[in-house]
C-alpha cells in the first residue's frame, strides 16, 4: 500500500492509456500499416542496393543504413516520403477523440471528481501516445539497423546512427504535431466523427491542395518568372518556399530530406557564387542539423501552440454537460 500511495495520479493514467492504445484495434490497425509499409520500403531500398559501396564520385557512398532509408526504385516510395503521408494519420488516429469520448461514455466527470487535476488528465492524454510512438519507430529503426547488418554484413557508422536516431525524434515531433492538433479538435468539438473529420480535412489541405493554393496566388499577384532576372527569380523561388514551409509537411520532409542524404547542402535554391569553391563532400551531422533546425523549431512551436489553445480550452470547460 505504501508503494502505490507513491505513484502519482498523473503516472496511473499515463499507464492506463497506454496500455488502452496498445490493446485498442485502431493502434493495432495503424502499426500494421505502418510496419507494412516500412518493410515494402526496406525491400525496395535492399533489392537496388546490390552494391553497398556505390561509386566514390558519390558524395555519401559509404552511408550504407542512410541509403535503405532513402533509396527506391520508384515502385514504392522512400520511407520518410512515406512518413509524411502515414504519420499525420497515426497522430489524427490516437488523438481526435481524446477527450470528447471520455464526456460522451460520462468517464470524464467521474475521473476529475477523483484527486486528479485537470492538466494532469490533458497532458497524459499527449504523453502517453507519445510513448507508443517513440518505441514504435525506435524499434523500426533497431529492426531495420539489425536486418541491414544481417543481410549485408555491413556495420553501421556512429554517424549514421545519430542521424537515424534524429530522424527517429523529428518523426516523433512530427506525429506530435498532428496529436496535438487532433487533441485540439477533441476538446473543441463535442462529437468524435466531427474532430475527426476537420483533423482529417486539415490533413488534406496542406498535403493537396495548399500547394496549389500557393501557387495560384503568387502567381496572381507577382510578375510572371520569365521576365525576372536571375537574382530576382531566386527571390521569387525562396518566396514560394517560404510560404510552402507553412505546411507541416513540407518541415518535416525538408528536414528528414537533409538528415538522410548528407549530400544536400541546402533546402533552398542557390547561386554561382555560392557553389563556387563548395567541396563535393557530405556534411556533417552537426552541419546538417544547423540546416534543419528552423525546420525542426517550427514543428515544436505549432505543437506547443496547439496543445497551449487545447489547455486553455479544457481548463475553461464545463464537463459537467
Amino acid at each position: 500500500m505504501t508503494h502505490r500511495q507513491q505513484i502519482s495520479p498523473f503516472a496511473v493514467i499515463v499507464r492506463k492509456e497506454i496500455g488502452d492504445h496498445v490493446r485498442s484495434w485502431r493502434f493495432i490497425v495503424l502499426l500494421v500499416l505502418i510496419v507494412l509499409t516500412f518493410l515494402g520500403s526496406m525491400y525496395v531500398s535492399l533489392t537496388n542496393l546490390t552494391n553497398p559501396a556505390a561509386s566514390p564520385a558519390v558524395p555519401d557512398n559509404g552511408l550504407l543504413y542512410l541509403k535503405i532509408l532513402t533509396t527506391t526504385d520508384g515502385s514504392l516510395p522512400s520511407f520518410h516520403i512515406f512518413m509524411s503521408f502515414l504519420g499525420a494519420i497515426l497522430g489524427i488516429g490516437l488523438g481526435f477523440d481524446a477527450v470528447n469520448s471520455e464526456q460522451q461514455n460520462g468517464t470524464l466527470i467521474r475521473l476529475l471528481a477523483q484527486p486528479i487535476y485537470r492538466d494532469n488528465f490533458l497532458l497524459a492524454k499527449f504523453i502517453s501516445p507519445l510513448i507508443v510512438i517513440s518505441a514504435l519507430f525506435l524499434s523500426l529503426g533497431l529492426l531495420m539497423i539489425g536486418g541491414g547488418m544481417v543481410i549485408t554484413g555491413v556495420s553501421i557508422e556512429m554517424v549514421e546512427v545519430l542521424r537515424i536516431l534524429t530522424f527517429i525524434i523529428l518523426t516523433v515531433l512530427y506525429v506530435g504535431f498532428w496529436l496535438s492538433l487532433s487533441i485540439l479538435l477533441s476538446v473543441k468539438f463535442k462529437q468524435a466523427t466531427t474532430s475527426a473529420l476537420t483533423a482529417i480535412g486539415i490533413w488534406l489541405f496542406f498535403t493537396i491542395f495548399y500547394k496549389i493554393v500557393v501557387n495560384m496566388v503568387v502567381k496572381a499577384f507577382l510578375p510572371d518568372p520569365a521576365f525576372l532576372s536571375q537574382t530576382d527569380i531566386l527571390d521569387y523561388n525562396n518566396l514560394i518556399l517560404g510560404f510552402l514551409r507553412f505546411s507541416p509537411g513540407q518541415l518535416y520532409t525538408d528536414a528528414t530530406t537533409v538528415l538522410l542524404m548528407p549530400a544536400i547542402r541546402s533546402l533552398g535554391p542557390l547561386t554561382m557564387e555560392q557553389m563556387a569553391g563548395a567541396i563535393p563532400a557530405p556534411l556533417s551531422f552537426r552541419e546538417s542539423v544547423l540546416i534543419v533546425w528552423p525546420q525542426m523549431t517550427g514543428l515544436i512551436a505549432a505543437t506547443v501552440m496547439c496543445f497551449a489553445i487545447s489547455y486553455y480550452w479544457f481548463m475553461r470547460r464545463e464537463v459537467r454537460s
